[in-house]
């Protein structure tokens, strides 16, 4: 499961991994606009993100970084939104990992840039999607992609190793390169 957090909408994407492909099962937004009451949109994001979990049975989430701006206030909003959907992932043993965006738009389109509506297109393509079948809103999208890129750091060949560049790859790899 990806997580796009937001305060006003929020996406979630659901994606079944069959060996090396993966398959969208769900997306959407939950949409909290009419709310005024901050506290209770965080309320409801908790609701909802429990009763997707209740609902698909996650094995994991992906949950997109904070990027970082200048508006130290809507950063503060979101971190918020965020920590109550890892709470609510938590309350159900369900493992959580964070990537940024540009890791994310990396691994969808290959460029760590890319605009939300690139992401949309290439997960589209990637996973099949009706152009019906696209949301209006491209927060869903994005958690889509948060899903598919942790789908990708799942699959990736050498077990998940961590590294920092392709040239620090290189190095600690030299004999399995050729």
């Amino acid at each position: 499961m990806g997580i796009d957090p937001g305060t006003n909408v929020m996406g979630y994407g659901i994606i079944r991994g069959i060996g090396q492909k993966a398959e969208m099962i769900a997306m959407g937004v939950i949409d909290m606009r009419k709310e005024s009451d901050p506290y209770l949109r965080l309320g409801h994001i908790y609701q909802r993100v429990t009763g997707i979990i209740d609902e698909y049975l996650p094995d994991e989430i992906a949950i997109e970084a904070p990027f970082f701006g200048k508006n130290v206030q809507s950063m503060l909003k979101l971190g918020r939104a965020q920590g109550v959907a890892i709470a609510a992932a938590i309350q159900h043993s369900v493992p959580v990992h964070e990537y940024a965006p540009t890791k994310i738009k990396m691994a969808i389109t290959g460029v760590g840039t890319a605009s939300k509506e690139q992401v949309a297109g290439m997960l589209q393509r990637i996973l099949k999607i009706e152009s019906d079948d696209m949301p209006k809103f491209m927060d869903a999208t994005d958690a889509l992609g948060a899903a598919y890129c942790h789908f990708i750091q799942l699959n990736t060949p050498l077990g998940g190793k961590k590294y920092s560049s392709w040239k620090d790859f290189v190095l600690k790899n030299k004999t399995r390169v050729k």
